[in-house]
């Protein structure tokens, strides 16, 4: 047996592992409701028409071949014009990179600034590939805690405390994955505050960023003012087009990350280009009209406004009330019970008794996210009925039984 590299050992994707005992079942002819994964498209949400035409159109016209390494400047002077209209950020063409969605950006981002023994500090919970990629770099991440009881904001004192001389930057994710929280204006000015103290870059993951419901997502590069920035966005989301795997990162500075910058682009030209058609795609995304974005918004709304209700009519389930993107974070209350050893046992009892899938909070942080499950909110309103339907009546046997 020829031996994988150490490192790929501790590689594991929560999201996507659950699946796996899922498929089993299907196989068996036994239906399975999936509430796991963040994809609108797997639901009743579609691309708009304008963009899959420029898709096609893209083709047609030839633009099959490689774009340039950071992106076809068209796309990037749209982003550029998207983030002065939208946050009055200005940044120049330059100043950005066309990746592979976002997890590409996160990965030639830490490739290009971690070193062995170097720390991140990453909310907890959080998007998985923060932990993963982090390791992988055979650096640490470390979690900082966010306050479930305040709607999962990030606690900045708990920042303070876990900064030390190995910290090499501070994550965001605005709106949250897993927890859908949506950050305050002053929270984000105090991490960025603390970010200056301590002259380090924050890292700002907005990719669910007009995926809101009760209030406004304030870009983190807008209030940093002489803080060094890198952002994440892209078009998966908000654009409705995950597979298509176009993100960007943005570059926010006077001089402190130019080395980092300079990596990062090396290494964007290493990997060559992300899709060509898809590129010429996007550029529509952004001149053409945005009235889906509302309509998205308002079948979300209803449908956390239903979750959030229903699942804390759940004995032993209760959960704070999500802000943005599309996920709800409960905790599992019965865990206290000892009727399951972790919430992975939790997720895995749920699907074999139930025909629900869940998402393990242990999968999204160890210490923050443990004793919860990550559902989405994206399935139509009888769907989730019958999901939560489903386990509340899992709940209420289990408890009956101990």
């Amino acid at each position: 047996m020829i031996k994988a590299s150490r490192r790929s050992q501790g590689v594991s994707y929560a999201i996507r592992d659950v699946v796996l005992p899922a498929k089993k079942l299907e196989k068996k002819g036994i239906p399975v409701l999936h509430l796991n994964i963040g994809d609108p498209n797997k639901y009743d949400f579609d691309t708009p028409q304008h963009m899959k035409d420029a898709l096609f159109e893209a083709a047609n016209e030839g633009h099959n071949g490689y774009s340039p390494s950071e992106g076809y400047l068209e796309l990037r002077t749209g982003i550029v014009e998207r983030e002065q209209k939208r946050n009055n950020v200005t940044y120049t063409p330059d100043g950005l990179c066309i990746t592979t969605g976002v997890t590409e950006s996160l990965q030639i981002l830490l490739n290009a600034s971690l070193d062995p023994g170097d720390e991140l500090l990453i909310p907890g919970p959080t998007y998985p590939q923060y932990t993963l990629i982090t390791r992988f770099n055979n650096a640490e991440p470390v979690a900082y805690r966010c306050i479930e009881e305040e709607g999962w904001q990030p606690d900045v004192e708990d920042i303070r405390k876990k900064i030390s001389k190995r910290t090499k930057g501070i994550v965001l994710i605005n709106p949250n994955n897993p927890t859908g929280a949506l950050y305050s204006k002053n929270v984000i000015k105090n991490i960025i505050d603390l970010a200056g103290e301590y002259k380090l870059p924050v890292i700002s993951d907005e990719i669910y960023d007009d995926l809101t419901f009760d209030g406004k997502q304030y870009a983190t590069a807008a209030l940093a003012k002489d803080v060094p920035v890198i952002t994440f966005n892209g078009f998966s989301k908000v654009y409705l087009v995950p597979g298509w795997r176009v993100g960007y990162t943005l570059f926010y500075h006077s001089g402190e990350l130019d080395e980092i910058q300079d990596a990062f682009m090396r290494i964007a030209r290493s990997r060559l280009c992300a899709s060509s058609v898809c590129q010429r795609a996007c550029i529509a995304a952004l001149k053409g009209p945005q009235n889906h974005i509302e309509m998205v918004n308002q079948k979300l709304r209803k449908r956390r406004d239903f979750s959030y209700k229903r699942l804390n009519e759940i004995e032993g389930i209760s959960t704070a009330k999500p802000d943005g993107a599309f996920y709800i974070f409960p905790k599992i209350e019965a865990m206290e019970n000892g009727l399951w050893k972790d919430d992975k046992e939790f997720v895995l009892d749920l699907l074999h008794e139930a025909h629900v899938l869940v998402v393990h909070g242990s999968g999204f942080c160890s210490t923050y996210g443990k004793n919860h499950f990550r559902a989405v909110i994206l399935p139509q309103l009888e769907t989730l009925e019958k999901a939560f339907d489903k386990l509340e009546q899992f709940m209420n046997k289990k408890l009956k039984t101990n």
